[in-house]
């Protein structure tokens, strides 16, 4: 069985008392050795030097109604017991100093004496584990007197052992997983982890977080619930600033960001204090951070170090303390190869990354995607919408059809939601609505390909070697990008590509035969997904 050992602080006021009267009154290191349920075995009691007369009195008060308590006496220093910096300090000495066995013994940090200061840093030491006990809280009885040791409260910081506190935060890390998906009853497994991440990560840390994935992923709204989320848990004051990079292009783009002065350039006619400053003790969103100038990436990397930087024009530098999600659909460690992005900021950018998957790759949460924009439609217009029931089953058979593209993602999701709902009549989706709508997505899409096959082919491996291609292996390689663009993984595009020849296989490993074709042309699979 272990030993109960207790820690505390001399109280001057609650402990004070030389005469017999002391014994009239309730005193709180005295108190806490007298109850019959709780054996201390040991007191380790902390106080201030000066205090040493007083110490001493207390000890051999405890020797007298607990002959079994040996009490140990530990001078400890500050000057002003309301400093914090002071106390802390002091009591961090003594927890590292001091030997504990937490094998043999089990330590109780008595809270109830010492200035509010002190108890605040006992609770706070002994939260950190520095101090690896339970606290001890002791109050007196209604009569006050020292035959009456009072009442005691043991508290375990471990909130874990609390069902109510443990099925409180569980609830609440519920609803806040739940808000970053904007309430929608997501089923991909890979996406549901990834937000389950990113609410431990957005809700506490202050780094940056990059957010990756194609266009039309989420990486906007999801930027724009983190800071939801942060702002109502109060771990954020100031407001959210969201800009696309790719619209920032020359001089104008060093103003907007960082400020510029009065006159600093033509058209410059007022101050104007820019983005990072609007974003102060609040959050910066940089969509498409790939798009931004070297100059600009230089000013953001000191203004994230140092959280300062100098608006364009000024002699004076201005400062900003903001969180940076970043968001791009470039492989932002292909730019830095080449020259266009800064590898020092992509390192401090890069604490959290997180890539979001496009919606071909989450087609089972194509469904409630529906129902959510369907929802979103009614309120916004406050209308009633619905498929009937053929409607509802042929557009769904083609939105989570194996070769339907989605290459905007859920913008393009979005937007046949919305032309639709807006031709209902009486409030329903038809059949003859939706497959216009199929016909129109799969038009947009087909004319899309037309114009990007040269395109796709000269950024995946240089217009050089593009042109240097034979029509025959051009053809061909441009169809194999086809198909692994609308295949949800390698094994799929794999099995797809090679469906005949593989019967005639005992053995086979489509993945591996197309990643060997690809390399032929200097072609990785990461590269092939939109």
């Amino acid at each position: 069985m272990k030993k109960t050992i207790a820690i505390g602080l001399l109280g001057p006021v609650l402990d004070e008392g030389f005469s017999v009267k002391r014994w009239e009154r309730w005193r709180p290191t005295v108190a806490l050795c007298q109850h019959e349920d709780l054996l201390v075995h040991r007191f380790e009691l902390l106080h201030q030097k000066k205090f040493w007369r007083l110490a001493n009195q207390v000890i051999e008060d405890i020797k007298d109604i607990s002959p079994e308590t040996e009490v140990r006496s530990h001078g400890i220093e500050f000057r002003d017991p309301w400093n914090l910096e002071e106390v802390y300090s002091s009591l961090l000495d003594f927890a590292r100093g001091y030997s504990f066995d937490t094998d043999k013994e089990e330590y109780l940090i008595h809270i109830t004496t010492g200035t509010h200061v002190a108890q605040i840093c006992l609770y706070l030491l002994t939260e950190a584990h520095y101090l690896p006990g339970r606290l001890i809280q002791t109050s007196p009885s209604g009569k006050r007197n020292a035959t009456e040791p009072g009442n005691f409260t043991i508290i375990d910081l471990d909130l874990s052992k609390y069902d109510r506190i443990a099925s409180r935060f569980q609830k609440e890390h519920k609803e806040a997983v739940s808000f970053l998906k904007s309430g929608i009853e997501t089923r991909n497994a890979y996406f549901n982890r990834l937000i389950e991440r990113i609410e431990k990560v957005g809700a506490v840390s202050k780094s940056p977080i990059l957010l990756m994935g194609p266009t039309g992923s989420g990486k906007s709204q999801l930027a724009r619930n983190i800071f939801q989320l942060k702002q109502s848990r109060r771990k954020i004051e100031g407001s959210f600033v969201e800009v696309n990079c790719a619209t920032l292009r020359g001089e104008l783009a060093m103003g907007t960001l960082f400020g510029h002065r009065k006159g600093a350039f033509t058209g410059a006619l007022d101050d104007r204090p820019g983005l990072l400053k609007s974003a102060d003790k609040g959050m910066l969103f940089l969509d498409e951070i790939g798009e931004l100038g070297v100059d600009e990436q230089a000013m953001l990397l000191r203004a994230l170090e140092e959280k300062r930087f100098l608006p364009v024009g000024a002699d004076k530098e201005a400062s900003s303390d903001f969180q940076l999600i970043a968001g791009t659909n470039h492989d932002l460690s292909r730019q830095v190869q080449e020259g266009k992005f800064r590898e020092d900021l992509l390192a401090r950018i890069n604490v959290w990354t997180f890539t979001l998957p496009g919606l071909k790759d989450r087609r089972e949460d194509i469904e409630p995607n529906i129902e959510y924009e369907l929802e979103k439609f009614s309120r916004d217009n406050q209308i009633y919408i619905r498929f009937n029931k053929e409607a509802r089953k042929r557009f769904l058979q083609f939105a989570i059809a194996p070769d339907t593209q989605w290459r905007g993602n859920f913008r393009d999701l979005n937007a046949a939601i919305n032309r639709m709902a807006t031709l209902a009549s009486g409030g329903r989706i038809n059949v003859k609505i939706v497959e216009e709508e199929i016909e129109r997505l799969k038009l947009f899409w087909k004319s899309g390909d037309s114009r990007n096959d040269d395109d796709l082919l000269a950024e995946l491996i240089g217009s050089k070697q593009a042109e240097s291609l034979d029509l025959f292996d051009k053809i061909q390689l441009i169809e194999v990008l086809k198909v692994c663009r609308t295949a949800k993984n390698l094994p799929e595009a794999g099995r797809r590509l090679f469906a005949e020849s593989r019967k005639k296989k005992k053995s086979f490993n489509d993945s591996d035969r197309l990643r060997k074709y690809l390399d032929k042309f200097g072609i990785q699979w990461k590269d092939v997904v939109v």
